[in-house]
């Protein structure tokens, strides 16, 4: 028996009549029949009320429509109606670039071609011609069901959701010069296909949704759950992957201050500086500013990285003493309260997120403690930054990093602060705030990738994230509870982005965190206060998704079922 021929798709721009007719016979059953967008009409035809300024790219099969996309370049978007001030959410064009933005709309794909090239062969030829017509960046609102779709083209999402209950959309940019770099480097690999996935379009509407099963070879590859690194969105790769720009360029001080200027924005703080290093530099950088105070203070401890903010101290010779909590518990603020007032000290150095155990000290409630007794607050915010809200505008210092929950490239130390600072002699040149605060925050050599990524990364980030983190820590906690395994703190003192398991005492965490890499999930177990503890953590503050999670949990329980 011969096999059945693949039909010849052809993708064009749409120009004759009959193609427009079946445009609009295809917007009828997608947007009024398959989705209740639009009324019912006896024509069963639905033509767009920005027909006349729509570019129809179109899929045929001997002559007959199977799919299409727009793009339209007229403003206002229909994104202009649903997000306020849209610009400013959108990268600023390159140097000597001239900035010019489509809306992409209506994609439609009839059912019997949802499992084909047709998606593929629409973008491939979308893009093309749109770079052809020198568009540099696009613009769509992609429905949640869809948005890792987008994702895996290469868009970027930003802003809050659009739409109401049941029908809301992400906002997603695409920078189309970067997206034809992706699809380059994909010809002769695994081609633009299995970048967009094409798996079951189950309804349109300004964009489409799409089937939620995961591909087997993304079930299969190695999925990071750790506290750092994390699992990068592609976008951010891409970024990191251009060619370096001098720190001494226009163009670097550009992107530094626009990065700054959305960190600030981020946690609250009204400066920032960014240094070439990790979050152990940040808090060297604290303690050398402490030191200029030449004054007591008081550090809380209740973990391993409180015990590491000591040890900060007492290599800068600090006079402080320590308020302590057992690991794994939180600080009992009355009695923190009484040791302030009878000690006075003028600092206090805390750790917002202590990562070794989870548990997410109660920043709000201190700051306004020391607030009130005149006490200077810093606080090592690198657990918590991008997993809940922060508000460091309190703070007289505060850090974190480029490579946990922002979800950028490990190598960058931030610290946030309020006041003035000045240059001092007396610190060494690399960890002097005063130093990058008088040179505009670039004193020294410094990396445009790590930045660029920064940036790209803190674009991604809105409200909904933190939202979305509380719900996957809730289903998760849940199911692990339910199969009884023990979670070290309860979920109201705990971040959400951080849950510890305490293993029972037959099952070796490092046994069962090797099982689980093996099953393709990086958990964190091997740091020397889990081992001691025999504690296994799953960290979510990376680029992963439910279903994702809810394997991992499989494999988990399962795992410690038949090992129990």
């Amino acid at each position: 028996m011969m096999a059945t021929p693949i039909p010849k798709i052809h993708v064009k721009i749409a120009d004759q009549a009959h193609e427009f007719e079946q445009i609009h016979r295809l917007n009828y059953r997608t947007f009024v029949e398959e989705i209740p967008q639009h009324a019912v009409n006896t024509e069963r035809r639905l033509v767009d009320k920005f027909h006349d300024e729509n570019t129809y790219f179109i899929a045929l099969v001997e002559n007959n429509l199977v799919g299409m996309l727009t793009t339209r370049a007229t403003r206002p978007f229909s994104l202009d109606s649903k997000v306020e001030k849209l610009d400013q959410y959108l990268p600023v064009a390159a140097p000597g670039e001239i900035q010019k933005i489509c809306e992409i709309r209506l994609l439609a794909i009839e059912p019997d071609y949802r499992h084909t090239r047709v998606l593929a062969k629409l973008f491939q030829f979308a893009l093309a011609t749109s770079l052809q017509q020198k568009f540099t960046l696009a613009v769509v609102s992609a429905t949640l069901l869809q948005e890792k779709l987008y994702a895996n083209m290469g868009f970027t999402a930003f802003a809050n959701l659009v739409g109401k209950p049941g029908a809301m959309y992400q906002p997603m940019y695409l920078v189309l010069a970067s997206a034809l770099r992706m699809q380059q480097r994909l010809q002769g690999r695994r081609g633009l296909k299995d970048v967009v996935d094409e798996r079951p379009i189950e309804s349109c509407s300004e964009s489409c949704s799409e089937n939620q099963s995961e591909s087997q070879s993304d079930s299969q590859r190695v999925i990071s759950f750790l506290p750092g690194p994390v699992e990068i969105h592609p976008t951010v790769q891409m970024v990191f992957a251009k060619a370096p720009v001098s720190h001494r360029a226009e163009a670097f001080l550009s992107l530094l201050s626009d990065t700054k200027a959305r960190l600030c924005q981020l946690i609250g703080s009204r400066e920032v500086e960014i240094f070439l290093g990790s979050g152990t530099l940040a808090n060297d950088v604290v303690a050398a500013q402490l030191k200029r105070l030449n004054s007591r203070g008081l550090i809380l401890v209740n973990g391993e990285f409180g015990e590491r903010l000591c040890d900060h101290a007492q290599r800068f010779d600090l006079d402080f003493h320590t308020f302590h909590a057992a690991f794994g518990e939180s600080f009992y603020l009355p009695a923190l309260r009484q040791v302030l007032m009878q000690n006075r000290p003028q600092w206090l150095w805390m750790t917002h997120c202590e990562t070794s155990s989870g548990i997410l000290n109660p920043l709000a409630e201190i700051q306004a403690l020391c607030h009130s007794l005149d006490i200077k607050l810093c606080v090592d915010c690198t657990s918590s930054v991008a997993c809940v809200p922060v508000d460091v505008s309190g703070a007289y210092l505060a850090t974190t990093v480029s490579g946990k929950a922002i979800g950028a490239y490990p190598g960058l130390a931030i610290v946030a602060y309020s006041h003035e600072v000045q240059p001092d002699r007396h610190i060494p040149r690399y960890l002097d705030l005063g130093v990058y605060r008088a040179n505009a925050g670039i004193p020294y050599t410094h990396s445009s990738n790590l930045v660029s990524a920064l940036r790209q990364a803190l674009l991604q980030i809105s409200s909904s994230r933190f939202d979305k983190i509380a719900h996957a820590s809730i289903r998760l906690r849940a199911s692990l509870q339910v199969a009884g395994i023990r979670i070290l703190n309860p979920a109201a003192e705990s971040s959400p982005a951080v849950l510890t398991l305490q293993l029972p005492d037959n099952i070796a965490s490092g046994a069962c965190g090797d099982a689980m890499a093996e099953r393709g999930f990086l958990l964190s177990y091997r740091s020397g206060y889990l081992i001691k503890n025999n504690l296994l953590q799953i960290c979510l503050m990376g680029h992963t998704d439910q279903t994702q999670l809810d394997a991992l949990s499989r494999d988990l329980i399962s795992y410690l079922s038949s090992t129990h």
